[in-house]
């Protein structure tokens, strides 16, 4: 899972592109757990993955109206579809990303 910044966000979304944004704090324990799960998503999917710490983008906090960490942003063809709080589980993830990008 590669670190994003705001420009390679600005360019994947004007890019009509398809994939998963993270964001996360490191002080959030939750969020470690998440990203875990997200590690082993990364190797069971073919779809791109990034992510960002929130603490340096409220700018992208206000945009997606992003209310908690961790979050997961999918976006498709360069739009937002859908945004989870709530990971779950491994399997849980699985499938709704199977679900978006199938």
């Amino acid at each position: 899972m590669n670190d994003l910044n705001q420009d390679e966000v600005s360019s994947f979304l004007n890019n009509h592109s398809s994939g998963l944004i993270y964001f996360y704090t490191p002080l959030c324990g939750t969020c470690q757990v998440a990203s875990r799960m997200l590690h082993v998503i990364e190797k069971l999917v073919d779809v791109k993955i990034g992510k960002m710490n929130l603490n340096y983008f409220p700018e992208l906090a206000e945009r997606f109206a992003i209310e908690s960490v961790p979050c997961l942003l999918f976006i498709k063809d360069g739009e937002l579809v859908e945004m989870i709080y709530a990971f779950h589980s491994v399997p849980f993830l699985y499938e709704k990303i199977k679900q978006c990008f199938n």
